[in-house]
């Protein structure tokens, strides 16, 4: 909620109320996506080493410092600065906060016998509640107080998120965040038999871990996938950056934006669960992705075609609709491919990592489509199109998944 108070604001104030140009307003967007999504990989790392209940806290604070620097910060570098800092405070909490809400579903599973699916879809659908709410709130303070008032509202959120995850949040056993020790290679240990040094253990470590490392990005069914999931999140990041100049282009103000994002959270609360209760089980995840990365392309083509409607946001209204709708087909589809594209000891590296080729993708296109903000509409929304386009190209390429390969057992089989 506290982030959805400001994000969707933000580029019209960084363009109408700082006076930035197109591409530096996408440079900033892009720089705030890399510095969350980008940096997805530290926030993980640092959760396995230090538990997630420290990361969360560090972050949350962190969060609150950037809304309140943002808030009064007015040249390009401080902006700069302040918007870094609210991506790198989410690389640290997000990733934290989603592993300990799947552990303590899975607990929860173990103790009460209720499947973890009940907890993990709370926690989803809480997310879109603050995701519907925020945008809304933060109309009601643009029309109040302006941008500065929304990003302390967001940070007086922030500061409440803080106290609830420092009193609530179980203070994680070290021990606990560690696999279980192997009894009988402890009882060797105990007994002196183990006699292989420390120096030959720490290298065989750090072999493994460079041996990953390379596994994965030397991997070219997945590197495929990362480039066509990046293109899905450059078209996402025009939610922030193309939307708010249609809504004001058509409307003469940014007020209804905060309704469209809404819209896009209302849709996904609604339908996302029975969307990939569909999917899941008619067709294969390649071709839930492809379709996806289609829609969204769809989304952008159709704007210049929609006729104006009510109040001059059918095209806007069009264009969240058809994403969103690509989003809840496409995303759970790309998560889905990776385990099929790794290995079982390389998952979690390659998770982070295709958030982190992901961000960089995005800081590299949003300086590229800020630019286009100044183009005509036709040539900028076309262009937009082409690039979820491609991104359904390069998705066509890919293995089946999961689901293509059991049809394709069943077919020989038959």
């Amino acid at each position: 909620m506290g982030f959805y108070a400001v994000l969707p604001y933000l580029a019209t104030h960084l363009g109408s109320g700082l006076g930035m140009a197109g591409w530096l307003v996408g440079l900033v967007l892009g720089l705030r996506t890399f510095s969350q999504q980008g940096l997805f990989v530290v926030g993980g790392a640092l959760t396995d080493r230090y538990g997630p209940r420290p990361v969360v806290l560090a972050g949350c604070a962190l969060r609150i410092t950037g809304f309140g620097w943002l808030a009064v910060a007015g040249s390009t570098a401080t902006v700069i600065a302040a918007v870094l800092l609210i991506g790198f405070a989410a690389a640290l909490f997000s990733p934290a906060v989603e592993s300990e809400a799947a552990r303590e579903a899975v607990r929860h599973e173990r103790d009460t016998g209720t499947p973890r699916a009940h907890v993990l879809a709370l926690f989803s659908a809480a997310g879109q509640a603050g995701a519907f709410i925020g945008p809304l709130l933060g109309s009601l303070l643009l029309l109040g107080g302006g941008f500065r008032a929304a990003c302390l509202a967001g940070a007086v959120v922030f500061v409440g998120v803080l106290a609830g995850h420092a009193r609530l949040m179980p203070r994680a056993d070290p021990v606990r965040m560690m696999p279980r020790a192997d009894p009988v290679r402890k009882r060797v240990r105990e007994r002196g038999r183990d006699r292989t040094p420390a120096s030959d253990t720490a290298t065989r470590t750090a072999q493994r871990g460079r041996s990953s490392w390379r596994a994965v990005f030397t991997s070219r069914p997945f590197l495929l996938l990362c480039l066509a999931y990046s293109s899905y999140l450059v078209a996402y990041n025009q939610l922030y950056l193309s939307l708010p100049v249609e809504v004001e282009r058509a409307t003469g103000s940014e007020a209804a934006l905060g309704w469209l994002f809404a819209l896009s959270s209302l849709l996904v609360v609604v339908a996302q669960l029975p969307l990939t209760r569909w999917s899941a089980h008619r067709i294969a995840p390649r071709t839930a992705l492809v379709a996806g990365l289609a829609v969204v392309a769809a989304g952008f083509a159709a704007v210049p075609l929609t006729p104006a409607g009510p109040g001059g946001l059918l095209p806007g209204a069009t264009l969240v609709v058809l994403l969103t709708l690509g989003q809840m087909l496409l995303v759970p589809a790309a998560r889905g491919l990776v385990p099929d594209l790794v290995e079982d000891r390389q998952l979690g590296l390659a998770t982070g990592a295709l958030s982190s080729v992901s961000g960089i993708a995005v800081l590299a296109g949003s300086a590229a489509t800020g630019a286009l903000l100044d183009a005509p509409a036709p040539v900028r929304w076309a262009v937009l199109a082409a690039v979820p386009l491609a991104g359904a190209a390069l998705a066509f390429t890919l293995p089946a998944g999961r689901g293509g390969k059991d049809q394709e057992t069943r077919a020989v089989a038959g």
